[in-house]
């Protein structure tokens, strides 16, 4: 996944609470066609890509690598993100992983 046990690595945990959104509707009556009558939401993103986007923007200092699932139960799935930090010397120095200093690579997460 491209975890190292060195400097300029981290780990976030994150919570992400399950199932789809629930679209409101009061009374329970659906006017319209039948197209737009669906009630249950799907997100067209995983949860882990939520995961992702959400550690991303709780550390705006560093970049998300990867991140992998590691437990769930009834109401969340919880989520291990690997961040790097673009502005450690290490980070800078290491041929394998300097790529993602260059400023195209910002906010991956939140791009796909």
């Amino acid at each position: 996944l491209g975890y190292k046990a060195k400097q300029g690595y981290s780990v976030i945990r994150v919570a992400v609470r399950r199932g789809g959104r629930k679209r409101p509707n009061g009374k329970g009556i659906v006017y319209g066609k039948p197209k737009h009558q669906g009630i249950v939401v799907k997100a067209t993103r995983n949860l882990r890509a939520y995961a992702e986007g959400r550690a991303g923007r709780h550390a705006t200092n560093l970049r998300v690598l990867n991140s992998y699932w590691i437990n769930e139960d009834a109401t969340h799935k919880y989520f291990e993100v690997i961040m790097v930090d673009p502005h450690h010397t290490k980070i800078r120095n290491d041929p394998r992983i300097n790529w993602i200093v260059n400023p195209v690579h910002k906010h991956r997460e939140l791009r796909g």
